[in-house]
């Protein structure tokens, strides 16, 4: 035999081993990976309440010391009775004293409520409100892959990279 003949069959027993090989693996990570065609980033609104207060001046009601307005029924029911009595004369002056009286009363008291109503004071009061911020948060990520010459999509909650695991004939989803 030959040196030139040993030589050709060793190189084509490596050239036969090395292509065999290479077929070899590529099977046998055909059947261990589905090769990645996209990993899309998926993205979900998440609402917070949030709780805003700040102080608000507004108008108080006075309380008052004659609620019944007294003072204001018997100051014009003096004063109306001293002007009623200065009109007539005999038992007239004493109807119009009495009528006198009796209106001034009246309009006393409604004087004074009056004046009672629009006694106010400004006080300091604190208002909140509860209002909803929104704010997206990552929810994982849709992946498209290759397996056996058919593209499907998987949702993940990691990007698998360029290939995702095949365990027993199912995707490995799990870092």
């Amino acid at each position: 035999m030959s040196k030139q003949m040993l030589i050709g069959g060793i190189i084509g027993a490596v050239a036969v081993t090395a292509i065999g090989a290479v077929a070899g693996f590529q099977i046998l990570d055909k059947d261990e990976f589905a090769e990645v065609v996209s990993v899309v980033p998926v993205t979900k609104t998440v609402s917070v309440p949030r709780e805003t207060c700040k102080d608000e001046l507004v108008e108080v009601p006075v309380p008052t010391k004659d609620p019944k307005q007294i003072t204001g029924t018997i100051a014009g029911a003096v004063i109306g009775g001293v002007l009623g009595n200065q009109v007539g004369g005999g038992s007239g002056k004493k109807v119009a004293t009495v009528a006198g009286a009796a209106a001034g009363g009246y309009a006393g008291n409604k004087i004074q409520e009056n004046m009672q109503e629009g006694n106010t004071a400004t006080a300091t009061q604190r208002v909140c409100n509860t209002t909803q911020v929104s704010h997206e948060e990552p929810a994982g990520f849709d992946v498209t892959y290759l397996l056996d010459g058919e593209q499907r999509v998987v949702h993940m909650d990691h990007d698998p990279g360029e290939r995702i695991a095949i365990e027993n004939g199912k995707l490995v989803l799990t870092p």
